[in-house]
């Protein structure tokens, strides 16, 4: 290879953009500064939850969902080109974007919204009053609640976003996580026993399981039930054959 092709491979007069999907940057040497710059990849992390659930277990609530967090997604891209505020950066950085509304706010705030609702309203067990899954519903939100609050804050303390712009984003989650629960709760749910009966929801087996309380439960058990039932068939073939 000669010069000339080493010159044309790294054409300095490219100009080079970071890919700042997960692109954090936090004070050397500050330790919080580093947590909160891991814990600002929290959207990242649900949304690979996302994409396993909806590949291993095809269940259309989760599915809707995420198709929730898409539209909620949409919506922040098209706030941020509208209002086109610029980030509050009181250093060199290679961010670009626009930062009103936080986008990891907006996440979040829909995540933790959505989650309540789904809790309190969607998780109903045969016995709803007893303490133990009233503990854990109030568990599960409160740990949303929580993260939710470090993400938002972890924006503000990286530089990332203004006060404004982080309790907007969230505002706005909070309102597209109510009413997108609202409209899977009341208006799409009584549609997944069709969809299901679909022949392309059979080849692509996807399911509906609102009508099972504790589906974690409901798993164990038939698979518990279907294991021992192989086993004993197991051991009368074998003792047969002997």
């Amino acid at each position: 290879m000669t010069d000339n092709d080493n010159t044309c491979a790294y054409d300095t007069s490219t100009d080079w953009v970071p890919l700042s999907l997960t692109f954090v940057e936090y004070p050397k040497g500050n330790f919080l500064g580093k947590l909160l710059a891991l814990f600002s990849l929290t959207p990242f992390v649900i949304l690979s939850g996302f994409l396993t659930l909806i590949l291993f277990r095809r269940d259309l609530h989760t599915i809707t969902f995420f198709i929730g967090v898409v539209i909620n997604e949409i919506c922040n891209y098209i706030l941020k080109h509208i209002l086109q505020e610029p980030r509050p950066l009181a250093r060199n950085s290679l961010y670009s974007e626009y930062g009103m509304p936080s986008a990891h706010s907006q996440f979040m705030w829909f995540f933790a919204s959505y989650m309540f609702f789904f809790s309190f309203i969607r998780l109903q067990y045969a016995n709803s009053t007893a303490f133990k899954e009233f503990f854990w519903k109030v568990a599960a939100v409160v740990t949303c609640i929580i993260v939710a609050c470090i993400v938002s804050y972890s924006r503000i303390y990286l530089q990332y976003h203004s006060w404004k712009q982080v309790i907007f984003g969230g505002l706005v989650g909070l309102f597209i996580g109510t009413w997108w629960f609202a409209i899977i709760d009341i208006v799409l749910t009584p549609y997944f026993p069709v969809v299901t009966s679909w022949k392309i929801s059979e080849f692509l087996l996807l399911r509906d399981t609102t009508l099972i309380p504790n589906i974690l439960w409901f798993e164990y058990t038939n698979i518990r039930h279907e294991a021992r039932a192989r086993a004993r068939r197991r051991k009368s073939v074998s003792l047969k054959s002997q």
